[in-house]
């Protein structure tokens, strides 16, 4: 049988991890920003600029606020980008 203590952690972790992984949807409108903020990110190391603008109009509006909440490469690469 499952004590309090248990049965809390099980409702908690769930509500933890959805609230930390949600971020602001960005609007297509914004990509100049989102493409940026990904090349600031990644440097020389990502697509170019004109495959990001293509994959950034393609994104949904939840990846590219992905994208923006990212602040490292391997954050990025959980973004459906």
């Amino acid at each position: 049988m499952m004590n309090k203590k248990t049965a809390s952690l099980l409702i908690l972790c769930p509500c933890l991890l959805l609230g930390c992984s949600k971020h602001e949807p960005v609007a297509v409108g914004q990509c100049d920003k989102v493409v940026a903020h990904a090349k600031k990110i990644l440097g020389n190391k990502g697509p170019s600029t004109t495959e990001m603008n293509k994959q950034c109009k393609a994104a949904t509006d939840d990846a590219r606020g992905c994208v923006l909440a990212a602040d490292k490469p391997m954050k990025l690469l959980k973004c459906d980008f």
